[in-house]
């Protein structure tokens, strides 16, 4: 038969180790924030370990209390940490009834009913257990494998305290004077231990997976506009074919050297900025926007005929025109030239639609800037009205 006293030991140590880590990986990387919740969460339970080793020798009611509290309190906190990873705001929907049902059980064992507090408590953590499995199940959008083994074992733990709060109801204990001893009791300290310790390596996973995901989208992103940038560009769409609904507009700032030159860079730096945030009015399911470097952009259309896609581009110009800086030289406004690119029945490359819009744009420069150009039907550039601002 298990000690059960080895089986606390084993899951306090089990537990402190895991939280110590949690920590120790936390102190070197403070962004991960979910890892310092799930530390915090940890220690609770090993504190909770410790109380109930202490309670099975001396069942004072005021520990009892203490000991559930802990119970309670530590897979709350281990759920908010499950919420934070995925992005769930809105905590009082685990905090508020957590809460509650500590308040309950609280009263319930005050009043000697320490059973019924057990009971309580288990569900608690019961129904905690199960949010946690069923949040990453449906809204994990990372590595599938580790978040259905994050599901599993969350259910696995939650299975074994609703054993618990279930013998205790079948034998009808509702008041126990001393720490509830039994085979349900036994096999959650087995399954609690393994569970607690898998879950702990998976957060490891989970760390390593954000962390991964986070570096990619900054070397994907431009830091100034925060728009993606040429990388990006590489990364989606090199490898596509781009169709007859498909286009590319290509941009650049009209007299932008002289802009920082006159102004300054921090205005140009305001210039980009306030052009990054008209393109991204825009964007939509089937458009990304991305700065190519300097005072170049480009927008990638997809489903869109070439009537619509210039017509997009041409309103992003007219869009910009009507932005303005303020300068210590006065009011500043810019204009931008655009070129478009376009994908075929046949399908073209990535390289082969931005110097179809390469060319265009430079096309649109030696007209007079302040336009959008596209090729007509002989191939050729046409010059294209300058674009009209309100």
């Amino acid at each position: 038969m298990l000690d059960f006293s080895s089986l606390l030991l084993a899951a306090a140590l089990s537990g402190t180790c895991l939280s110590i880590t949690m920590f120790a990986i936390w102190f070197t990387t403070p962004r991960a924030r979910f890892v310092l919740t799930v530390a915090c969460g940890i220690f609770v339970l090993v504190a909770h370990v410790v109380a109930f080793w202490r309670y099975t020798k001396d069942p004072e009611p005021w520990l009892c209390q203490v000991v559930l509290a802990l119970l309670t309190l530590g897979f709350l906190v281990i759920c908010l940490s499950a919420m934070q990873y995925l992005g769930f705001r809105d905590y009082r929907r685990a905090i508020v009834p957590a809460l509650a049902a500590m308040a309950a059980c609280a009263l319930v064992t005050y009043l000697g009913f320490d059973g019924i507090g057990f009971q309580i408590t288990y569900a608690a953590v019961t129904a905690l257990l199960a949010a946690i499995g069923a949040m990453f199940w449906m809204k994990g959008d990372h590595d599938r494998r580790i978040l259905l083994v994050v599901s599993f074992l969350s259910g696995a733990c939650g299975l074994s305290f609703a054993l618990c709060g279930l013998a205790l109801l079948a034998q009808g204990q509702w008041v126990l004077g001393a720490a509830p001893d039994n085979w349900a009791e036994r096999l959650n300290s087995v399954v609690a231990v393994a569970c607690m310790t898998g879950l702990g390596a998976l957060t490891l996973s989970l760390h390593h997976l954000q962390a991964q995901i986070e570096l990619k989208a900054e070397t994907m992103t431009d830091p100034l506009t925060g728009l993606m940038n040429r990388r990006a560009l590489n990364e989606l769409y090199g490898e596509r074919s781009f169709g007859p609904f498909m286009a590319i507009a290509m941009f650049d700032l009209d007299h932008f050297k002289t802009t920082n030159d006159v102004f300054g860079h921090p205005v140009g730096d305001e210039v980009l900025c306030r052009f990054a945030a008209v393109i991204k009015k825009y964007g939509r399911t089937g458009v990304d926007a991305f700065r190519l470097g300097g005072e170049e952009f480009a927008l990638v259309m997809s489903r869109v005929t070439p009537e619509k896609a210039h017509d997009m581009a041409s309103r992003i110009g007219v869009a910009f025109g009507t932005e303005i800086v303020a300068t210590h030289r006065g009011p500043l406004r810019s204009s931008v030239s655009g070129g478009m690119g376009f994908g075929n029945a046949a399908g073209r490359s990535l390289d082969e639609v931005l110097a179809q819009a390469d060319a265009a744009l430079y096309a649109a420069k030696r007209a007079g800037r302040n336009r959008v150009i596209a090729q007509d039907r002989a191939g050729q550039p046409g010059s294209g009205p300058a674009l009209k601002t309100a």
